[in-house]
């Protein structure tokens, strides 16, 4: 007779408890921090399941869950953080993959990682609340409010198409386009090829990203840097930052059963000047149908270049969020 197999046991989400993250990648060991930053925000890791996600997080009020784009970390946000964590708790993660979150050989579609960022806030006791993405962000928020109705209350994306859905882009481009965007293939190649070609040459590849994206005002040299050396800083980093992108054609695909259902709460779309060809409104007119669009100057790394003006945006769009109820 078989044995018969023990009754599966939930996973719960819980904060990891003992030593804090410390050392590059941490708030300890950021660079250039805004004054004040390190009295109001802590780095902190999340067990969810099997994946350990590490989280930058201060404030009071309700919660604003910050979802970096590539190749960032939470740090992409520290210019608006101080500000906003004025008004709501603010929770900038380190995607899968990225920063200090672990990095599995899988699980790098969107749709496991907005279920990460459902454990996530369900950990640090929040059924529901508001999420900005920026970039990769942007797939891992629509798939957040797509897949989760019932947590997101108010979605706010920037800089980025939604695959699946929005136009592929020609495979021949002017040069300065074509500059831009080859990466978008180049990214998904086997690590044989681009992790080998990239190893030990971060700061060309990372560089040249970093800086064609920028538009004429670019980052400064000390935050380049900083993630350049994260980049770095093990085996694991390149193959976790690539992640997302090997995982595109499951998230094309998920993308356009998602794009059945439209979404219909509040979305609020900023498009930077210097930014992606056709903007993030133009790619969520193609699912939702409350989109608000604003633009801002300046190039792709929004939260870095157009702090004012994005918080200024994000002031307003998020002002009937900030006054309702604590769910």
């Amino acid at each position: 007779m078989a044995a018969q197999a023990a009754p599966a046991t939930a996973t719960v989400p819980s904060v990891t408890r003992g030593h804090a993250p410390q050392g590059p990648g941490s708030v300890s060991g950021a660079p250039h921090l805004p004054p004040g930053f390190r009295t109001t925000f802590t780095s902190r890791y999340i067990d969810i399941g099997d994946v350990r996600l590490h989280a930058v997080i201060g404030g009071r009020g309700r919660p604003l869950l910050l979802v970096h784009g590539w190749p960032q970390t939470w740090y992409a946000w520290r210019m608006l953080m101080p500000a906003l964590a004025r008004e709501f708790q603010v929770i900038a993660v380190d995607q899968r993959g990225i920063g200090l979150s672990d990095k599995p050989l899988h699980g790098y579609d969107t749709a496991t990682q907005a279920d990460d960022l459902v454990a996530l806030m369900e950990a640090l006791g929040h059924q529901r609340f508001a999420v900005y993405g920026t970039d990769t962000g942007l797939s891992i928020a629509y798939a957040l409010a797509a897949d989760h109705r019932d947590r997101i209350d108010r979605l706010i994306v920037s800089e980025a198409s939604v695959f699946g859905v929005s136009p592929s882009p020609a495979l021949f481009q002017p040069p300065d386009l074509n500059a831009r965007l080859w990466h978008l293939a180049f990214n998904q190649l086997p690590a044989h090829i681009n992790e080998a070609l990239v190893r030990g040459r971060e700061d060309i590849f990372f560089g040249a990203e970093f800086d064609v994206w920028a538009g004429v005002n670019k980052l400064p040299e000390y935050a380049v840097n900083y993630y350049i050396r994260i980049l770095q800083s093990g085996r694991d980093a390149l193959r976790g930052s690539f992640g997302w992108y090997r995982a595109i054609p499951e998230s094309a695909a998920q993308n356009k059963v998602r794009a059945i259902n439209r979404l219909t709460l509040p979305v609020l779309a900023i498009v930077a000047q210097e930014g992606v060809p056709g903007g993030a409104a133009m790619a969520m007119s193609l699912v939702a149908d409350d989109v608000q669009g604003v633009n801002v100057p300046n190039g792709h790394w929004v939260a870095e270049q157009a702090p004012n003006e994005v918080l200024s945006a994000l002031t307003s769009f998020l002002a009937p969020y900030r006054s309702g109820p604590v769910r």
